[in-house]
């Protein structure tokens, strides 16, 4: 929300998203931004992808944020993904793609960089989507670009006008592990954690939470 501690958000955010390669459960994958702050949070979440800090290291080291994802095949969904989002319009911000030129023994592993993807509300009209979508993120085969895990480094975002707006897109993912909202305003509290707010399992308050369980229809 517009009132939101950027100080703490973007950094949990950032944690969030590139933590094991983004291959937990609890992985951040999306990200709603009021269009007040989205801009400046943008700025600064860009700031950290391109930091020294995320580089790829040894995932037995205490010290590595960034490690590998998993097999081959990850790196073919980590590709898929990418291209299916540029399909669709979105805007990739910063880097993207595998690492090369690693040195022994990282060259063995499938690191790839961590992406953030800036989806528009209105498709591209060559996008496979584009004759089932709307303009809205929760409408049709659109949310397959929101709804479908890939359990990636890619951080998929959107900007919003009104809290009600976020909600809806929100509860239109199928999965409903966890989720926050960053704000200061206890109205917007109020409305997150009540009935009509957060379908989910676990619903934070400025807080980014490991967890386990959920609800929502997967």
């Amino acid at each position: 929300m517009p009132d939101a501690d950027l100080s703490l958000a973007v950094p949990a955010v950032f944690f969030g998203s590139v933590g094991t390669a983004g291959q937990r459960c609890t992985s951040t994958r999306r990200l709603y931004l009021h269009r007040a702050i989205a801009p400046e949070f943008l700025a600064r979440l860009q700031a950290l992808y391109a930091s020294p800090a995320l580089q790829p290291g040894d995932p037995l080291d205490a010290r590595t944020l960034l490690g590998p994802l998993h097999s081959p095949a990850a790196l073919n969904i980590y590709d898929d993904t990418i291209t299916e989002l540029k399909d669709a319009g979105a805007e990739i911000l910063g880097r993207q793609g595998r690492y090369e030129n690693l040195t022994s023994p990282l060259d063995r592993g499938n690191y790839v960089h961590p992406t953030i993807a800036m989806i528009p509300k209105q498709l591209k009209s060559n996008s496979k989507f584009k004759s089932k979508v709307k303009s809205d993120p929760d409408a049709g085969e659109a949310a397959a670009l929101w709804a479908k895990e890939r359990f990636v480094p890619v951080l998929r975002v959107a900007d919003f006008e009104e809290l009600d707006e976020a909600i809806a897109w929100n509860n239109a993912v199928p999965q409903g592990l966890s989720r926050s909202l960053w704000t200061r305003d206890v109205r917007h509290v109020g409305k997150w954690i009540g009935p009509a707010g957060s379908d989910t399992g676990i619903v934070n308050v400025s807080v980014f939470v490991y967890f386990w369980g959920g609800v929502g229809r997967n």
